[in-house]
């Protein structure tokens, strides 16, 4: 197979959570551990830091990844989703990783794959371990794909855990509480770990603290923190929590490890992460005349943060370019969205994608008016076309939403 025909084989061949939700997920690691042993537990030779979190997780992730460059290492970066590629998941260095190792790697361990009913995710994180080694890399930043506990990546020993926040997201998996969530998430709270923890609650916090107890792992609350972050190219607001995270993970990095992290590179990394990393899709400008700002939050704290960024801009006309998947709240979200403001509903490419229709109805129960589109780009180019060089675009809803614009 060549590089598309692989990447379609990943996708269509066995469950993927992101394309079609609950089917594929498993409430156990027993496929992780067969899949690392049969690889050679490749995650036992990597220096590790490993981020968790309902919203944030990238954004850290990419922080911490554009620093350790910025210091001189070899730096290999696991996130999920993709927005463009396949490739984007498994990075060193910003460069996403050859077509012809992905290739390479599913014709040689497909007949395994396909035996043991492993998962889209299972055989990525397998194939991101395995490439870690073989470049040799100096540490990787492991991102949680979802909850903590019973995550495929979750069969590492890192050298410090990160959490950045807790949200009610992923609630049929996770649980209908705070708690219930913090308690999957602080499954990767290691033995004689450090665990960084950014926002919390005082339920949160306390599962928090019993867990780093009984491994015996120091816990660090970085909102608690005083020291200021340096200036990052990261626009939204939100952006203000997760510095504040990657920059006490980085202080507990330099005490505890004997990796070497100055205080230039600390504010090189910050100012240059896009660069660095790749990263896209936060608070990510695509234009100036009318101002077009394209985000992937895509839950309610996430929303929350970013609808109140946009009551702080200045425009003519608002237009909203939304579509999301069919396992969301809407209920919980819609209320969060501006009702003076212009509506392009539509649905991502995906079969996960809730019908416009549906959307744009239930919209209208909470005053949110608008027309229905039957792709995202069509929805984006009404936009444009209807938008003055004084209004704000806005594009949003979905990381699948923000995928088919970028």
């Amino acid at each position: 197979m060549n590089y598309q025909e692989t990447v379609h084989w990943l996708f269509a061949q066995l469950p993927m959570y992101q394309q079609q939700g609950a089917i594929a997920y498993k409430a156990d690691l027993s496929n992780s551990i067969l899949l690392a042993n049969y690889l050679g537990n490749p995650e036992q030779n990597l220096a590790c830091i490993h981020v968790a979190g309902t919203n944030g997780k990238g954004s850290t992730s990419h922080l911490l990844a554009s620093v350790l460059q910025e210091a001189g290492y070899q730096v290999g970066l696991y996130t999920s989703p993709h927005l463009k590629d396949f490739r984007e998941r498994i990075k060193i260095n910003g460069n996403c990783i050859e077509e012809e190792y992905v290739t390479d790697f599913v014709a040689q361990h497909q007949t395994f794959f396909e035996n043991h009913d492993l998962s889209f995710f299972e055989m990525s994180v397998g194939l991101a371990f395995d490439y870690f080694v073989y470049r040799k890399i100096d540490i990787a930043i492991i991102e949680v794909g979802m909850g903590g506990r019973l995550d495929a990546t979750n069969i590492i020993t890192p050298l410090l855990s990160v959490i950045t926040n807790i949200g009610l997201d992923h609630t049929a998996f996770l649980g209908n509480t705070l708690t219930e969530i913090a308690g999957e998430k602080a499954g990767i709270i290691k033995a004689k770990t450090p665990v960084i923890i950014g926002q919390y609650t005082p339920e949160t916090r306390a599962v928090f603290l019993e867990k780093a107890s009984r491994e015996n792992a120091a816990i660090y609350f970085a909102a608690d923190t005083t020291e200021t972050p340096p200036a990052c190219e990261l626009l939204g607001n939100y952006q203000k929590h997760n510095t504040k995270t990657v920059l006490t993970a980085l202080r507990v990095l330099q005490d505890q490890t004997d990796f070497s992290v100055s205080e230039l590179a600390i504010a090189q990394g910050f100012l240059h992460v896009v660069a660095n990393t790749g990263l896209l899709g936060r608070w990510q400008q695509l234009g100036t005349h009318p101002k077009i700002i394209a985000d992937t939050a895509h839950n309610y704290d996430g929303l929350a943060e970013v609808m109140q960024q946009l009551q702080e801009e200045t425009y003519t006309q608002l237009h909203l370019v939304i579509g999301v998947v069919n396992d969301k709240d809407l209920d919980s979200i819609l209320p969060l969205f501006p009702k003076k403001a212009q509506y392009y509903f539509c649905k991502p490419n995906l079969p996960r994608g809730l019908a416009a229709e549906i959307l744009a109805a239930n919209a209208a129960h909470h005053g949110l008016i608008g027309q229905v589109y039957n792709s995202v780009s069509t929805a984006y180019a009404a936009a444009r076309a209807n938008a003055a060089i004084t209004d704000f675009i806005y594009i949003g809803g979905s990381t699948f939403v923000v995928a088919e614009i970028l």
